[in-house]
């Protein structure tokens, strides 16, 4: 597909869910602003200092998961790490996830193994960690009864579970590789000669995740997704209690409906920077806790623009800094 269609066809999707989303809730424009205005300068200074610390863990994590004969500088990773977040978050169906590699190799001189095998593993304990934490919320909103028990209870136990087997299959790149020979072998391919260079490929990855997971660095990297999710979800709850969600919204409840949104965002048919999806994961989440439509998508839609905001300011400095400075860690190698 070309890119020209991929734009105007996540434009489509986009504006077609935030459509249905108005429709559902009943919101007008007077009202979605007077949420907006509501916003103190105060609590967007808050939502961007936090947003600034989980860009600086997440530089780390990247870092740690290198090899140290491949690990540029802190500054280094931060500068491409804010740079690939603003490609992976702006462009439809996560077409920019590639970006990190990239920037990796040509800013930092990091081969594209270690670089692929960083962004794969830390992805893989992203989604791990997503997933206990909505285990853990659903479980507990459960035992207080804000949830139905008759579903969530089941569910929660069973993204307990998912969350786990990730965990474990982050820190296994055999099990990696193996799936990834056995798509290949299913869709036939491994008897041609794409299908065995991308076999070989296959085992060069998975060598370059056994280094990744090597010397204790999948336990740090596994403790630093925790930090980071851990920010994400303040992040979230502070822009949803300035958004004018409530006193009584609680840590649970914005974890619950703030990670439908963060899985709705990230599906592969997301629109232009996550528009429509991340709205529609953020109100469905807020009205299973009680919510009312047009305030969760008011805040929903707040929320998501100054997180917007905040991705592109980072993503140009980043740019910039990778312009501007030149690659600082071959000056210490």
């Amino acid at each position: 597909m070309r890119p020209v269609t991929r734009v105007l066809l996540s434009l489509l999707i986009a504006g077609g869910l935030l459509a249905i989303l108005f429709r559902w809730g009943g919101l007008s424009l007077e009202q979605l602003l007077d949420s907006w205005r509501a916003l103190s300068p105060s609590v967007y200074l808050q939502a961007l200092t936090i947003h600034l610390g989980i860009y600086m863990l997440r530089a780390v994590r990247f870092r740690v998961l290198l090899p140290p004969q491949h690990r540029p500088s802190l500054g280094g990773v931060l500068a491409v790490s804010s740079s690939h977040n603003l490609a992976a978050y702006v462009l439809p169906a996560k077409t920019g996830e590639g970006t990190l590699v990239l920037y990796l190799k040509n800013f930092c001189g990091v081969p594209a193994g270690e670089g692929l095998a960083s962004l794969v593993v830390s992805r893989l304990l992203d989604l791990a960690t997503l997933v206990t934490f909505l285990a853990c919320a659903t479980l507990w909103l459960a035992s207080e009864g804000t949830l139905a028990e008759s579903w969530s209870w089941p569910l929660g136990l069973v993204l307990l579970l998912g969350g786990g087997l990730l965990f474990v299959i982050s820190g296994r790149s055999g099990v990696l590789v193996r799936l990834m020979t056995a798509v290949m072998r299913l869709l036939r391919l491994d008897s041609t000669g794409i299908g065995r260079r991308l076999e070989a490929s296959a085992q060069r990855i998975g060598t370059a995740l056994q280094d990744a997971g090597g010397g204790g660095r999948l336990l740090t990297s596994g403790l630093l997704s925790v930090l980071i999710w851990t920010g994400v979800f303040v992040f979230y709850f502070v822009l949803a209690r300035g958004f004018g969600l409530g006193q009584d919204l609680g840590a649970a409840k914005t974890i619950f409906a703030s990670s439908w949104a963060v899985l709705a965002n990230l599906l592969p048919i997301n629109g232009l920077a996550g528009a429509g999806t991340q709205e529609f994961g953020w109100v469905v989440g807020f009205k299973l806790v009680g919510v009312n439509e047009a305030l969760a998508l008011s805040s929903g839609l707040g929320a998501h623009i100054v997180q917007l905001a905040n991705v592109v300011l980072f993503g140009l400095l980043g740019h910039l800094a990778m312009a501007v400075v030149g690659e600082p860690s071959r000056t210490q190698r």
